[in-house]
């Protein structure tokens, strides 16, 4: 059992949906970054997802490839978003952790180093999102053999053929995208969204969080009703890139976080 199926465990025993959310490591700053990583589990968020900021961020839109790079031109390094982990557990071992992003920098970092340094920093879960089911030697099974999740991406283009394959080695949830394209597109409809959770549930017992799209409280309030929580990114981090304070970034995630446990 990780950290993830600990949460989600006590959320269904609470009847509660889960909310999930996601900053990039090192925007604005380290420090800044490290601040509002600390904020985000007073806030009301279940599971905090950490983008790794890479060069290349090819399924991501303007809000998070800018993220990224203001991160990069701020000298953060996977070790330093490994190091925004160690000290969120100097003062919380409960908060699971998930790293997201592109295989490249760990790739660069060596595999098994990586998880190394990763499990020992605290994180639980991992999202890779150019790594697909058929590359899962790589780092899907290794990273399940060292004790962290490895959580993969479900889309409206993820057909009844391909979906078993999606599922197969994957575990703490499954990630639904629920819009066509790039992060931060457009909004997601809970009509939509729906029947394509419930189809992904027919056919694994994991949790379901729906990601992409979701704006505002009620859309989460919304989303989170036909799944099992939902993931709110684009929207936050867009609070952080028009220089908010860490009080007002944590407020913002707070209304979010609140219309989930509505749900």
């Amino acid at each position: 059992m990780t950290r993830i199926d600990d949460t989600f465990a006590r959320l269904k025993a609470e009847g509660k949906k889960a909310f999930v959310a996601y900053v990039m490591a090192g925007d604005p700053d380290y420090e800044t970054s490290l601040e509002i990583v600390k904020a985000l589990p007073g806030a009301g968020v279940d599971i905090i997802e950490l983008g790794m900021p890479f060069t290349d961020p090819m399924a991501d839109g303007p809000t998070i490839q800018l993220a990224g790079q203001r991160a990069l031109d701020g000298g953060q390094t996977l070790e330093k978003t490994l190091q925004i982990a160690r000290e969120l557990r100097k003062d919380n071992d409960t908060t699971p952790i998930v790293m997201m992003g592109y295989y490249n920098p760990i790739y660069s970092r060596g595999v098994d180093r990586f998880l190394v340094d990763a499990k020992a920093a605290g994180i639980d879960g991992l999202i890779v999102v150019d790594l697909p089911p058929e590359e899962d030697d790589e780092l899907c099974i290794p990273a399940q053999k060292a004790g962290l999740n490895f959580i993969r991406l479900a889309t409206p283009t993820t057909d009844d053929k391909r979906l078993p394959k999606v599922l197969q080695n994957t575990s703490g949830f499954v990630y639904y995208v629920s819009i066509t394209g790039i992060t931060g597109a457009a909004e997601a409809q809970a009509a939509d969204v729906g029947p394509e959770v419930a189809r992904i549930k027919s056919q694994t017992d994991l949790p379901v969080i729906v990601g992409f799209g979701i704006k505002t409280p009620e859309t989460a309030e919304a989303i989170a009703s036909v799944a099992d929580g939902c993931v709110v990114g684009s929207a936050i981090v867009a609070e952080i890139a028009a220089g908010r304070p860490v009080e007002e970034v944590a407020a913002y995630v707070k209304g979010l976080a609140d219309g989930a446990h509505r749900a």
